[in-house]
């Protein structure tokens, strides 16, 4: 199984690398990061570099595919080669995916027309402006398609996915192998949980990346 992660300039490295410990896992599975062309894509804080091993053109029909999400979505919902390639992998993958603003890039090639489907809290609204349904969960399933919220919900939706391909089994092994068993210090981790004031301390960070 050939599982393709587009990455480019200003990714959140999570977004990318959370669901490549899972799917990485899978018995059979190939995970290759892809891009326009090969070499390395910088993180949104340019501190961290991930190399992309293939060009967009020598991996056309991936069985999945997975978007991370960073603030370099926003020039990819723009980028046609990219998502002609998207419209194109999407036709014969098995599943595609995507995690935070990636969902943006999917909403872009016309991916979401019609589907529920979620991303980062700060942009679950413009899902609706590229024909979604925005839906405040984790993880959304719609056919084939299966979006993730916020960043570390990548690793949620990974593990959905496993589940799908391999079975419960395989999927609950690899979360016991990666030991993810989440028990934060804190209990603000969505909006709905977060004070006021650390939220509003994230909008106003989020502005400094934009």
């Amino acid at each position: 199984m050939e599982i393709a992660i587009p990455i480019f300039d200003r990714i959140t490295a999570l977004d990318a690398v959370g669901p490549y410990e899972v799917l990485s896992r899978l018995p059979g599975a190939t995970v290759r990061f892809v891009a326009d062309a090969p070499g390395p894509k910088r993180t949104e804080n340019g501190m961290l570099a991930l190399t992309a091993d293939a060009a967009l053109a020598d991996v056309r029909a991936p069985d999945v595919v997975v978007v991370p999400g960073g603030y370099g979505t926003r020039a990819l919902m723009h980028d046609e080669p990219l998502l002609a390639w998207l419209r194109a992998a999407h036709k014969t993958s098995q599943w595609t995916t995507s995690v935070c603003t990636g969902a943006l890039v999917l909403g872009a090639a016309g991916i979401l027309a019609g589907l529920e489907a979620t991303t980062h809290w700060l942009l679950l609204d413009k899902l609706r402006e590229l024909g979604a349904t925005p839906v405040s969960r984790r993880v959304v399933e719609q056919g084939k398609v299966i979006t993730a919220a916020g960043v570390s919900a990548g690793i949620d939706m990974a593990l959905t996915l496993a589940a799908r391909i391999a079975g419960d089994d395989v999927a609950q092994a690899i979360q016991l192998g990666i030991e993810y068993d989440p028990d934060p210090p804190f209990s603000g981790g969505s909006v709905e949980k977060a004070p006021a004031a650390v939220i509003e301390l994230v909008r106003r960070a989020s502005q400094q990346f934009a």
